[in-house]
């Protein structure tokens, strides 16, 4: 059993720090480097781990972890909604689109439509990013039931960059102005070169099932175009929220069905 333990948190450090090496995960997990080593040799024969590159050996997560996940997160209905709303938005402004959903303290990665543009924000899927200190984060905190934010509050607000909000009391005002305009921003409180705006995706109870945003390099990012980018944002949440509440009363969002058109941006 303690195997077993040892082998699926050493894959959950790798997934949250890949690429990562046997003494960073060591010291991570508290597990001796030689369990490390073993666990990481089952997790790639397993296929969860490919080697990372360079000279010294280092492990990342494999396309596995994700297709696993997102079958026991129940999202692959998710993604067939939301991509084709990420499309007509990616489309009207040729800037990257992002699709997550809630993990516990964290939201992962699990969709992404790139701009042409050559310079552009990349992350891999699977990736995760603190609830506090990015767009999705604080969009799904926004419209979380007041425990969870209660409980990260508790849990402490770690520092990222020098806009990071870390005062509990910053981050609870943050989260009533979310609320009030339908989506969150980030101006580089996870990554100092990342700005983004986003919003949750809702189910028929209310509560975030996943968040959409729309990522630019913070020197892209002007005011105007924060405020335009939210309400498209959050005109394509509610789409998908929509949708997702059709497609469980057995109806689907295809080419028979007639969609609105998202208003231009001002």
């Amino acid at each position: 059993m303690q195997t077993v333990l040892n082998a699926l948190r050493v894959l959950e450090e790798v997934a949250a720090r890949q690429p990562a090496g046997v003494a960073e995960l060591a010291r991570a997990t508290g597990i001796p480097k030689s369990s490390v080593q073993r666990a990481l040799r089952t997790l790639q024969v397993a296929g969860w781990i490919r080697p990372a590159g360079g000279g010294v050996t280092r492990w990342a997560v494999t396309t596995k972890a994700l297709y696993v996940g997102r079958h026991a997160a129940g999202d692959l209905s998710l993604r067939d909604v939301a991509v084709p709303v990420m499309e007509d938005l990616r489309r009207r402004i040729d800037e990257t689109i992002h699709l997550t959903i809630p993990e516990g303290d964290r939201v992962v990665l699990i969709e992404r439509l790139e701009t042409s543009k050559p310079v552009r924000i990349v992350l891999p899927l699977g990736h995760s990013l603190p609830l506090h200190a990015s767009a999705h984060g604080k969009a799904v905190l926004a419209a979380s039931p007041e425990a969870v934010v209660e409980q990260l509050i508790a849990d402490g607000l770690p520092r990222y960059t020098d806009t990071t909000i870390t005062d509990p009391d910053e981050l609870l005002a943050e989260l009533e102005k979310i609320r009030e305009r339908g989506y969150s921003t980030n101006s580089g409180e996870w990554r100092s070169d990342v700005s983004a705006v986003a919003a949750a995706v809702r189910d028929d109870s209310g509560q975030p099932v996943a968040s959409i945003s729309i990522n630019v390099p913070t020197s892209r990012m002007a005011d105007e175009s924060q405020s335009a980018y939210g309400a498209l944002v959050r005109d394509a949440a509610a789409m998908v929220g929509a949708a997702l509440g059709d497609a469980h009363e057995g109806t689907s969002l295809g080419p028979g069905r007639s969609r609105e058109p998202f208003p231009a941006p001002s």
